[in-house]
């Protein structure tokens, strides 16, 4: 049997003794954050002894979360994958025995060809996220092994399909407001999100608008930091916020504040928009969504008189039924309200299409093979036979812990006659399950190119240390089996080094400078654009889509619709799992964590007999987590939070937030609905 940490009884280099000269290696985060930190990284004796942010990205100005500062401890963990391996125990007991990567990867190139002769292509299915990875590690050797070899497609929608879906139908992902320019608001709305968890770097500019005297409303079921100290906090009920946002346009369109000239000279389907939200009186709104009336008739008076007025449209209230429609109905509101034009006007929403990158360096089209909801891998796993899925291929991603419906999942990665690799940088809940495991590089190992998000920046990331142990990375891995199956022409890309020269020859075209010249590139108009001045949406004539008869054709109940809470009697908890500031999706999920607890209202803990600390199980159909309970003012009543990310390990009874979630899909972009889980929570006796 392999053991998967380092051989040395060190866990963590900085435990190590520290001995001769100290190198600082710059390089950039490519990690799943909208702020894509600069990065100094010390090294002493070819290790990681100390991770720090530099100045080199003036955003996020030398200074890191807490995550990134840790993240040595991933590099050197006990968890971290070090070689191949075959499964060598029953699936799930973590038993494997070591090979060499030759073995492993014709191991693999026969089962894909076995695969594909017996019951084709579409019968493999290849399985990735890549929030936390560049131009490099996705989408790129990997697409053409898939592509060429005919797999089934995944639909990647675990995250930010919906607002994604809203964002492309009414701007066509036009650039938004970045950090820089928040000061010069003078209201900011955060709907549904958490910088101090998930984006840090956006704080001090919120704070420097807050002593301008901007006003700050947050829109969230918690409490969170910036909440705190808001002029307004709309603490909704989870799935209620497309209700909220179009009483505002309510408000707007009736105490003539809707900005007319703008709609008709900019914008298509206001009346649509407005016959939409004709029935939501603020009084209604604000009864649906469990908050004060006169508060939400505050904030939509707010908008209405402010300029400028900026709204971060935020992921958390995208992850349920209504999300698409929710972040349609906040992202009308600057066109609606008339607030572009404006520097700190507008909204903010991802700046990752910003650049206008297209991979050209793809050689291959996607083919029309069979699409999988990757939301719905349990289904895909256990129900799929036109054909079955009889090989999975597992990287960037960890599905047993992070996607709905996780007790189906975990029975389809349990089947004997399912082929599974998991190609990681650690033993992750899914890699139990493999067949083979494979050791990836991390970020600070390889090449990449690190995009920010929020602010709008692309930098080289390169490796700090050599790769640990036999990681390869992505690159490297997928070109060995194209290459093994025949799938690579004589003279394509075979692996990282080859297409980093590729990108890096194709880049200039798309950003104007050549990133190996060491110079920080700036987008045409610039790092901080202004919306109708400088930019404009990128739909067929320049205008904002306000409505969209496809849309409302395929959405369940329509465009700017409100779909009911699926809470019952027996069930009338909503769970929520937001982003917390020990991982990145899961990511670093693996390392100690103090006991996870669910955050439980007073009032809801007292009508149940519950106190503080309490063991306690949560609960529905699909299945039950068993913690300990942290009673708080935190969260509104009728929602109770688990931290998104968790491993299975976490909780007491092996089972995360996600076996408690349904695998339905979200009303646009086929979303996950992570905030759809309702469940009941009680009291466990102690062992």
């Amino acid at each position: 049997m392999v053991s998967f940490g380092m051989a040395s009884p060190a866990k963590n280099a900085r435990e190590q003794t520290a001995t001769g000269p100290t190198t600082v290696v710059d390089t950039a985060c490519t990690l799943d954050c909208p702020d894509a930190c600069s990065l100094a990284v010390t090294i002493q004796n070819r290790k990681i002894i100390k991770i720090d942010g530099s100045t080199a990205n003036p955003v996020t100005d030398g200074y890191i979360c807490a995550k990134v500062r840790k993240f040595d401890q991933r590099v050197y963990g006990d968890d971290r994958l070090l070689y191949p391996a075959v499964r060598k125990g029953r699936k799930g007991e973590g038993k494997f025995k070591r090979v060499p990567w030759e073995e492993a990867l014709e191991l693999i190139a026969e089962r894909f060809r076995r695969a594909k002769n017996d019951h084709g292509g579409a019968s493999i299915l290849p399985y990735s996220y890549g929030g936390s990875n560049g131009f490099l590690t996705q989408d790129n050797l990997d697409a053409q092994l898939w592509r060429r070899l005919g797999t089934s497609r995944l639909e990647r929608t675990v995250c930010a399909a919906p607002t994604g879906a809203a964002n492309m139908a009414l701007y066509g992902k036009m650039p938004s407001v970045t950090y820089q320019d928040y000061p010069e608001a003078k209201l900011i709305i955060l709907w549904g999100v958490n910088p101090s968890a998930s984006g840090i770097h956006l704080i001090p500019y919120v704070r420097e608008a807050q002593k301008r005297g901007a006003k700050l409303v947050v829109v969230d079921p918690r409490t969170t930091p910036l909440a705190r100290s808001a002029d307004v906090h709309l603490a909704v009920k989870a799935g209620t916020d497309v209700a909220v946002a179009l009483a505002i346009h309510r408000h707007l369109f009736t105490t003539g504040h809707a900005d007319e000239a703008f709609l008709r000279d900019h914008t298509h389907g206001a009346d649509r928009l407005r016959e939409r939200a004709d029935a939501w009186t603020i009084a209604r709104a604000a009864d649906v969504a469990g908050i004060d009336a006169a508060a939400l008739e505050r904030v939509a008076e707010l908008y209405a008189t402010s300029s400028p007025a900026l709204v971060r449209c935020g992921w958390g209230h995208e992850r349920n039924r209504n999300g698409g429609n929710s972040a349609m109905a906040i992202m009308a509101l600057p066109a609606v309200g008339g607030k572009f034009g404006v520097r700190g006007g507008g909204y903010s929403m991802s700046n990752s299409a910003s650049w206008g990158i297209d991979r050209t360096w793809i050689a291959t089209a996607e083919p029309g093979t069979r699409a999988v909801n990757m939301n719905q891998l349990g289904r895909a796993l256990t129900e799929y036979t036109d054909p079955p899925v009889n090989v999975l291929f597992v990287y960037n991603a960890n599905p047993a812990a992070t996607v709905p419906d996780q007790h189906r999942i975990l029975r389809g990665l349990d089947r004997e006659d399912l082929f599974t690799v998991v190609f990681d940088q650690v033993m992750t809940d899914t890699a139990l399950y493999a067949d083979v495991v494979l050791p990836a590089t991390t970020f600070l190992e390889g090449y990449d190119f690190a995009k920010g998000y929020g602010s709008i920046s692309l930098d080289l990331a390169k490796p700090v240390i050599d790769a640990v142990g036999e990681s390869r990375p992505n690159a490297d891995v997928f070109g060995d089996l194209c290459t093994r199956l025949g799938l690579l022409g004589e003279h394509e890309p075979t692996g990282e080094l080859d297409v980093m020269l590729k990108i890096l020859d194709e880049m200039p075209r798309h950003i104007g400078v050549d990133l190996r010249d060491g110079i920080r590139p700036t987008p045409t108009y610039g790092s901080t654009p202004v919306q109708f001045v400088d930019v404009f949406p990128n739909t067929s004539d320049r205008k904002v889509q306000l409505f969209s008869d496809a849309l409302d054709a395929s959405a369940p109940m329509g465009l700017y619709r409100y779909q009911p809470d699926p809470a019952t009697d027996r069930y009338p908890l909503a769970l929520i799992s937001p982003s917390s500031d020990r991982t990145i999706s899961s990511t670093l999920g693996e390392l100690p964590r103090p006991d996870v607890q669910l955050l439980m209202h007073p009032d809801d803990a007292a009508a149940r007999g519950l106190e503080d600390g309490d063991l306690i199980r949560i609960f529905n159909d699909l299945g039950e987590v068993h913690c300990k309970i942290d009673v708080t003012p935190e969260v509104r009543p009728g929602v109770v939070s688990l931290p998104k990310g968790l491993w299975r390990r976490s909780t007491r009874n092996n089972a995360t937030g996600t076996a408690l979630v349904p695998d339905t899909l979200t009303d646009l972009g086929g979303g996950a609905c992570f905030n759809d889980a309702r469940v009941q929570v009680a009291s466990l006796p102690s062992a």
